[in-house]
C-alpha cells in the first residue's frame, strides 16, 4: 500500500487552478495559429489574432484568459492501493478549489442552489469525477468549465432506429444552434451509448484530448473527421465573425448501450480548451 498527504493534494489543485486559468497550453496555442493561417475571412483572420494576443497578456501578467473562470471540474484517477492521510480526499480537493479561486484573484462563479443563487464565495463546490485503477499514484485533471460553452451543450435520447445518421445530424445542429455563443474556435467533445450520464460524462471527458488525438478505433476517427469537415463548413468562423475555423477538433467516445437505447450527449469547449493534468505518486509502506 501507498500513501499520500491530502495536504499535497490541496497545494496541486491551488497551483493547477491558477495556471490553468492564467495560461494556454502549447498544443491550444500551436492549433489557433495553424486556424490563423488556415482561415480565409479577414474578420476572423482579426479574431484568431486578438484570442493570441489576449493569451501572451494573460501569461506574461498571470491574469485570467477569461473572465469566466468557470466551474471546477476535477477528474481524479485515483489508484485502489493508495490510501490518502491527513484529511478526507474529496475535501483536499474543495480546499484547493477554495486557495486557487481566492490566492489567483479568479473570479468566484458558484452558487449555493439553483434557486437561491447565493454566491458560496469561493468557488467551490467543484464537479468532481473519481474513477478507481490499478496502482498507487493519483492523476488529477483540473478542467475549468465557463458557462458560455457549457451552456450551449446538449443530450439527446435518439432511437436506435436513427442511427449513426441521427446522431451526427444532433451533433451538427447542436453546433450550429450554438453559433458564436461558445466563443469558437471551439473543441466538441461527444458521448455516445452507455446511459444518459455516462454518455454525458464521456462528452466532458472527451474534450481533454488534445486537438489531432483521435479515438484508437479507426472507425471513430474516421467519424470525428468528416464532423469536423461539416461543422466547418457551417461557416459561423472564429467569435462568430464567419470563416472556416467554426472547430478545432471534435473527440468522440462510444461505450456499450442497451438494445432499446442510443444516448448521444454533446459537451462544447470554448477556444481557450482549459485543462491541466498532474500525477501524484504515493509513498510505499
Amino acid at each position: 500500500m501507498k500513501t499520500l498527504d491530502a495536504k499535497e493534494i490541496t497545494e496541486t489543485i491551488k497551483d493547477m487552478c491558477i495556471k490553468t486559468n492564467c495560461i494556454m497550453s502549447e498544443n491550444i496555442k500551436s492549433t489557433l495559429e495553424d486556424a490563423l493561417n488556415a482561415e480565409i475571412s479577414p474578420q476572423g483572420c482579426e479574431a484568431l489574432e486578438c484570442i493570441l494576443t489576449n493569451a501572451d497578456i494573460a501569461e506574461k501578467g498571470m491574469i485570467p484568459l477569461c473572465q469566466d473562470t468557470g466551474t471546477a471540474v476535477i477528474f481524479a484517477a485515483v489508484g485502489q492501493d493508495l490510501h490518502i492521510t491527513g484529511g478526507d480526499l474529496t475535501e483536499a480537493i474543495n480546499e484547493g478549489v477554495r486557495r486557487g479561486y481566492t490566492e489567483g484573484y479568479l473570479r468566484k462563479s458558484i452558487v449555493d442552489g439553483p434557486f437561491s443563487r447565493k454566491n458560496t464565495g469561493d468557488n467551490t463546490p467543484a464537479v468532481i469525477h473519481y474513477d478507481i485503477v490499478p496502482g498507487g499514484d493519483i492523476t488529477i485533471t483540473v478542467a475549468p468549465k465557463g458557462q458560455g460553452s457549457e451552456n450551449m451543450s446538449a443530450v439527446k435520447m435518439c432511437k436506435p432506429a436513427e442511427g449513426l445518421k441521427g446522431v451526427e445530424d444532433f451533433i451538427i445542429k447542436t453546433v450550429s444552434e450554438a453559433g458564436a455563443n461558445p466563443c469558437p474556435p471551439i473543441i466538441v467533445g461527444v458521448g455516445v451509448g452507455g446511459t444518459m450520464d455516462k454518455a454525458t460524462v464521456m462528452a466532458k471527458k472527451a474534450l481533454l484530448r488534445e486537438p489531432g488525438e483521435h479515438n484508437r478505433d479507426p472507425e471513430i476517427a474516421g467519424i470525428e473527421e468528416e464532423l469536423l469537415t461539416r461543422i466547418n463548413k457551417l461557416g459561423i468562423g472564429p467569435e462568430g465573425y464567419g470563416g472556416t475555423q467554426t472547430a478545432m477538433a471534435v473527440n468522440m467516445d462510444v461505450y456499450p448501450t442497451h438494445i432499446a437505447a442510443l444516448p448521444v450527449a454533446v459537451n462544447i469547449n470554448c477556444h481557450i480548451s482549459r485543462h491541466m493534468t498532474v500525477t501524484l505518486q504515493g509513498k510505499e509502506q
